[in-house]
């Protein structure tokens, strides 16, 4: 078992448009995914492997999704992506023909060795639908995934959060079958987090035992109406991403979640002076 950490970044819901265009006329998609890189590209370490959980295109067009290469091309870290509810599966294949999906056709699902750590990114994209859903062929290869290997750690990524968050127009649209989920999860002692996105704001719960996460947007934010006093809205709230750190250790060892303000900001600054006091 390696005695180093291993550095997990997660971005998700990028909404990319076509070259020109704002996401409800308002969001500029594209030059929130230059910052994000950007913010990525700067992280000492840097990190091993980046998932996008989904949400890649807006639409969903070619056009988008040739955008999206372009903007994707700086980073300097190997990544890969699974559907949202916004996207396409024929054309993320088409945009991403290298990626080592488990079936030719179908759910994009996928397993990452990433040195001692296993990525298992899902597929919970409904074609055409917003909600999510994990069909019969996603339940068995995940289950038949897991299986294989049970000394190596994993996490797991989907789209849709198999929990409520209180936002309520979301919250119809989560996981429908979450509990077929949890049976697999509580089965494999390997899985050491759940991270997903859809919701465009970070949240933390407990599902099946396991830490379960949604990831933040670089871009737009879901607003908070846990009164439901308000249609469906969006806000410009800082833009953020999360940083997934497994360490080994006993078991399948640990995970810890940050989560990173994409910008420049000022700092660092030291706390302590050449003489050794606290400034």
């Amino acid at each position: 078992m390696s005695t180093w950490p291993v550095h997990i970044a997660q971005i998700s819901d990028l909404h990319v448009k076509a070259q020109g265009s704002l996401a409800y006329g308002r969001v500029d998609t594209a030059g929130a995914l230059e910052r994000c890189v950007a913010t990525l590209n700067e992280l000492a370490p840097r990190p091993d492997f980046v998932v996008i959980s989904g949400d890649l295109a807006d639409t969903p067009t070619p056009e988008e999704y040739q955008h999206l290469l372009r903007l994707l091309r700086p980073l300097q870290c190997p990544f890969a992506g699974i559907p949202g509810n916004h996207d396409s599966r024929e054309m993320m294949r088409a945009a991403f023909p290298d990626a080592a999906y488990a079936s030719r056709s179908g759910p994009l699902n996928h397993c990452i060795e990433v040195g001692h750590l296993d990525l298992v990114l899902l597929d919970s994209s409904v074609p055409h639908m917003p909600h999510g859903e994990l069909d019969a062929a996603t339940l068995h290869w995940l289950e038949a995934t897991l299986a294989l290997a049970q000394d190596r750690p994993a996490l797991l990524f989907l789209h849709h959060p198999p929990f409520k968050t209180g936002i309520w127009h979301m919250d119809r649209q989560n996981l429908v079958n979450a509990g077929e989920l949890a049976e697999i999860v509580r089965r494999h002692p390997r899985v050491k987090l759940i991270a997903t996105g859809h919701v465009h704001r970070a949240a933390l719960t407990m599902f099946a035992g396991v830490p379960t996460t949604i990831c933040p947007a670089p871009n737009h934010a879901v607003d908070l109406d846990l009164a439901e006093l308000r249609e469906p809205s969006f806000k410009a709230e800082p833009p953020a991403f999360h940083l997934h750190t497994w360490f080994p250790g006993e078991g399948f060892g640990s995970v810890v979640t940050h989560q990173i303000p994409i910008g420049s900001f000022d700092g660092p600054h030291p706390f302590f002076g050449p003489n050794g006091k606290l400034l």
